[in-house]
């Protein structure tokens, strides 16, 4: 080591070789005798230490730092690397002078310095929120002396958001909840975007009663803002609030509100607030013994036990077990209210690994994280941990902050996925019910107002999904979105909702229709798309909008050939265009009052032929791949029961008995609004739009 100091002391202006007790003594502030032979002063010249140590982020990184500094008329370059010399950490820094007689471009002076100045900006502020960011925290505010008033804040359901909406809607609602924030603080105050969803807020100068009240003027002000084309995200922030004493660093601050945090978290949308002291003094009383997630200690060691007892018994409820047995049976006497095992690999009767092969045959393993705590360090018995299933391994000697944080953190994402899972499971079902519901309840329509089939609704989506997925099989030409995907499928069975408004005398006629019958019978596209369009949240609803473009343009064809407004091509929505073909194959494929039914080959046959007006050539094509295992799909199509008399026998599509009585009122109300629809028509009271 001794040899490359004395290469640098060739090659740089000064070069010291720091040990790690040294940096961490830097302190930034101003020095009364700057003379000393302190290269920190002798190099810039100036009485204050520089901001932003190189060396003490290149020890606290244990990496290699670098930075530009003024030294009066001379500029320096500033090399701070981390080093171990014999086992001991140290930071060699490196400092070369460049002379102020060095010339510059003139040309290029302009654009040196504006690249130089942005840097500070790009290194300690996030490109997202515009908030400053972790490193500046590390690198700046960790070293903030109190009192201040210090804030976490936590966006709930922000994996929700992202996982359904997808990341964009996710980086919109952190930019307009980091935007209300900065709305609310002083110039003063310093905003952080601390992790992912997590902001940091510092408050100097804020009596405690001071922090609460601007902390639920945020938390009541993110409440109300909306993310802009998500109206169905609905923002909120869990808060955790502290005042920092003169005692306390800023370390222990951030980490009481963090506690207070996820306290808040319990409840959403909730501010709680403390001073740092009663958080370290008292955590028991701040958070409800019976409110307190349980952990389970897998240990054979008693003093194991113990030590984490004592590390997490604060926040936690603390189960014990001293074998692996005794651990299966907790498990067994306490279902569903373990959130996290603590589990060693050497126990007598049964071990670790058979206590995670336990929990993987019974898929326990499934809804309790565990973590496995070992002195053994070996590749292999970490990868057979993690092949079985454990979400962290954590050797011995542990870190008590460590074991902690990575706890907490671990039962943290757990709750959130197992809330996520539950979200979803209840969106599914409901959707899937009223997907049940509305086809049945649209099949009877058709039945009793068009003399169809109770099935063509039902068919026409099953159509509409296989040719769909197909085509998104076939070619990325049209990128539809889940959401789409499900949508044009739904909207599938509104299509004909404009029959509603015709005479049932021409839709049931049983002969050829006149030309006058067949212009009013061609107006079921634009008496449907107004009765859609006129709906109250049409404007905020893609399934209404795209239900109205289905229903409107049905049947358009793609030579520009069909009605009501001529469109051509891919002028017409590509819902509007799968609903058209699937339509007219269950029209040529069943009886109606004026024709037999075709054979599935003969229908097949006069489409793609050409017999039926033009279709989209891809989808000619896609209709000619599926038509082998369409007949079969259509045949599990059950054809609901008559609504009226008859209502019983629907009975098994509802599960309870308040729901077939709200679906008698429903299809009630609903008989009674056709037969009140039909009639203002006939009145000729209705304006057909035109479009």
């Amino acid at each position: 080591m001794q040899a490359r100091l004395e290469v640098c002391r060739e090659l740089y202006t000064d070069v010291r070789l720091l040990d790690a007790d040294t940096v961490s003594s830097i302190h930034e502030g101003t020095r009364t005798d700057p003379s000393g032979p302190d290269i920190c002063f002798a190099c810039r010249n100036k009485s204050a230490f520089s901001r932003h140590c190189a060396a003490k982020l290149a020890l606290a990184t244990k990496s290699k730092a670098c930075r530009l500094e003024s030294c009066g008329t001379d500029i320096a370059h500033i090399t701070a690397r981390y080093y171990e010399v014999e086992g001991r950490p140290y930071v060699l820094e490196l400092v070369q002078r460049t002379p102020g007689r060095t010339t510059i471009d003139p040309e290029d002076s302009e654009a040196l310095m504006s690249e130089a100045s942005g840097y500070g900006v790009k290194l300690y502020h996030d490109s997202l929120t515009c908030a400053f960011n972790r490193r500046y925290y590390e690198d700046v505010v960790q070293g903030f002396e109190g009192p201040f008033g210090v804030a976490i804040m936590d966006l709930d359901d922000f994996k929700i958001y992202n996982d359904s909406c997808g990341h964009q809607a996710g980086d919109l609602a952190l930019e307009v909840t980091a935007a209300v924030i900065r709305d609310c603080i002083r110039q003063t105050d310093t905003l952080i975007r601390y992790g992912g969803d997590e902001f940091l807020l510092i408050l100097p100068g804020c009596p405690i009663e001071k922090i609460r009240s601007k902390l639920e003027q945020i938390r009541a002000r993110v409440q109300t803002t909306s993310v802009p084309g998500y109206p169905h995200i609905h923002l909120s922030l869990s808060i955790g609030g502290v005042l920092q004493t003169a005692e306390d660093t800023m370390e222990t601050a951030v980490h009481c509100a963090s506690r207070l945090m996820y306290q808040a978290k319990e409840h959403k949308n909730t501010v709680i607030v403390a001073s740092s002291s009663a958080v370290l003094s008292a955590p028991a009383t701040l958070l409800p013994k019976q409110s307190r997630q349980q952990i389970l200690i897998a240990d054979d060691s008693a003093m194991n036990r113990m030590l984490l007892a004592e590390i997490l018994g604060t926040d936690f409820r603390i189960l014990e077990a001293s074998n692996g047995e005794d651990c299966l049976e907790q498990l067994r006497h306490n279902p569903g209210d373990v959130a996290l095992v603590l589990l060693d690999i050497n126990m007598p009767v049964l071990d670790g690994f058979d206590v995670l092969s336990a929990m993987n045959r019974d898929h326990s393993i499934e809804d309790i994280p565990v973590i496995m705590i070992s002195s053994d360090d070996s590749k292999d018995i970490i990868r057979r941990a993690f092949e079985r299933g454990v979400s962290d391994y954590i050797n011995r000697p542990f870190d008590a902050r460590t074991v902690y944080r990575r706890a907490f953190n671990t039962i943290r994402l757990y709750a959130k996925q197992r809330r996520l899972v539950r979200m979803v499971s209840a969106q599914t079902r409901k959707q899937e019910h009223n997907t049940t519901m509305l086809v049945n309840v649209l099949s009877q329509i058709v039945e009793f107002r068009n003399g169809e089939s109770g099935s063509h609704v039902r068919h026409i989506r099953i159509l509409t999904e296989k040719i769909m997925a197909q085509l998104l099989r076939k070619t990325d030409k049209y990128s539809l979105s889940s959401e789409e995907q499900d949508n044009i499928t739904l909207a599938s069975a509104l299509h004909d909702i404009g029959k509603i408004a015709i005479d049932e005398k021409i839709l049931n006629k049983p002969g050829r229709l006149t030309p006058e019958e067949f212009a009013v019978l061609k107006t079921h596209t634009t008496e449907g798309a107004a009765l859609l369009h006129r709906l109250e949240n049409f404007d905020t609803e893609p399934l209404l909008q795209t239900a109205c473009d289905i229903a409107r343009w049905h049947h358009e064809r793609w030579d520009g050939r069909g009605y009501p407004d001529g469109l051509a091509g891919d002028d017409i929505p590509i819902g509007a265009q799968l609903v058209s073909l699937a339509d007219v194959y269950d029209a040529l494929t069943s009886e109606r009052c004026y024709k037999k039914a075709f054979p599935h080959e003969k229908a097949v046959q006069m489409i793609l032929g050409g017999e039926c007006g033009a279709f989209n050539p891809l989808l000619l094509e896609c209709l000619k791949d599926i038509e082998g295992s369409l007949q079969a799909e259509l045949k599990k199509a059950t054809s609901p029961a008559p609504l009226s008399s008859k209502y019983k026998r629907s009975a098994p599509l509802l599960h309870t008995e308040a729901e077939r009585v709200r679906f008698s009122m429903f299809a009630e109300s609903l008989g009674q609004f056709t037969r009140n629809y039909t009639q203002t028509t006939k009145r000729g009271l209705l304006t057909t739009n035109k479009g």
